[in-house]
């Protein structure tokens, strides 16, 4: 590396750590303050409280890093303006774009781990501490869920679940398998106690099987043999103890693996329905392009803070920020009322904001 992009990357990591700390220092507090009391009652371990902390906090660092990316950018470009150093490198032959490679590579670097955090940490972390939380931050085992239907509308199979638990969702009690014909009829039904999913397939334990004629009629089995087995596996079952752990599971919490594996298991939404999910995946893709759209922009906002008045180029790069989110928020709900196409409102703050940042950029060279 450089000295210059070494020079550049501390002077840039040292106010952009400041502020990422202050929002994140900000938040906690607020959260402490509301369960402070619950808190001494519940005496979690240090450990514990971080990994409390760390799930609460997660879901909102898809704001609070492009808010710490911009005020770093600001910072530093009007620093360096300031003291003539982008003049002077400059003036030795070192173009603009060389100069910002290390803040725009940082912000790289933090949308890609914005992307990471919404996928693999978020959803599950802020799901167990909201519950950790609710339990006044005392270590209790899941409750089991009762009454749960699942519809797999290709093999039309109907499953009716009395009880199981999320912790251990591969073990399901009080089983109910309805097998429709094409014409909606039914042609089966399968009781058990209780159903296990072992070496990728459900075994069915003690099953009883009842067959049915298209009127509905309760008809003697064409498959005796197989019906009296006391355990028997379907390797045709498709479904999968993950279906049945979603049906339970907050939309809040959902990942985008999560949300494409609901909206292909559930093909008879209707089509609000299925906009309004699109647009939430989509939305969790475009997230975390924020990082480096709005340092796009405070870059050129923090050279004219220099140049014209502090003021005009905070306020500048301010209203920016908040044109970005609040267009995001605007789409949002046209997307979800059904009056914009749920993927181009997605996608339309950062398209919008990064042809204006490449604008403002170039301007600068």
């Amino acid at each position: 590396m450089r000295i210059l992009s070494r020079y550049i990357l501390r002077e840039f990591l040292v106010p952009l750590s400041y502020c990422l700390l202050g929002f994140l220092g900000i938040y906690v507090i607020f959260e402490l303050f509301d369960s402070f009391n619950r808190l001494m009652e519940g005496h979690p371990t240090l450990l514990d409280t971080v990994g409390f902390f760390a799930g609460y906090v997660s879901p909102y660092l898809e704001w609070l890093i492009p808010a710490a990316l911009m005020l770093g950018t600001l910072y530093t470009m009007w620093n360096f303006c300031r003291h003539s150093e982008i003049t002077a490198m400059r003036a030795s032959g070192i173009g603009f774009s060389v100069i910002v490679r290390p803040i725009l590579v940082v912000a790289a670097v933090f949308a890609l781990a914005v992307a990471c955090i919404n996928e693999f940490y978020a959803p599950w972390a802020s799901e167990k501490a909201r519950k950790f939380r609710e339990n006044r931050f005392v270590h209790k085992p899941q409750d089991d869920v009762e009454n749960i239907a699942f519809y797999n509308i290709e093999a039309r199979r109907i499953w009716r679940v009395d009880r199981f638990n999320p912790d251990h969702p591969n073990v399901l009690e009080g089983v109910h398998i309805s097998f429709d014909r094409e014409d909606r009829s039914r042609s089966c039904d399968i009781t058990c106690p209780r159903a296990e999913f072992l070496d990728g397939m459900w075994w069915l334990i003690n099953p009883e099987t009842h067959h049915y004629d298209t009127m509905n009629n309760a008809v003697r089995s064409p498959t005796p043999e197989l019906d009296a087995l006391t355990l028997r596996s379907c390797p045709r079952f498709d479904e999968t103890p993950y279906d049945f752990v979603l049906m339970n599971k907050a939309r809040e919490f959902y990942s985008v693996r999560d949300m494409v594996h609901y909206l292909r298991r559930h093909p008879n939404l209707t089509k609000g329905e299925r906009n309004d999910r699109v647009y939430d995946i989509n939305a969790k893709l475009a997230a975390p392009f924020s990082c480096l759209i709005i340092t796009l922009f405070a870059i050129p906002a923090g050279v004219a803070t220099s140049r014209q008045s502090v003021s005009r180029g905070v306020i500048g790069a301010l209203g920016m920020f908040f044109g970005f989110y609040a267009l995001t928020i605007g789409c949002m709900i046209l997307a979800k009322n059904g009056l914009l196409p749920a993927v181009p409102a997605a996608w339309c703050a950062n398209l919008v904001f990064l042809a204006i940042g490449l604008v403002l950029f170039r301007k600068q060279r």
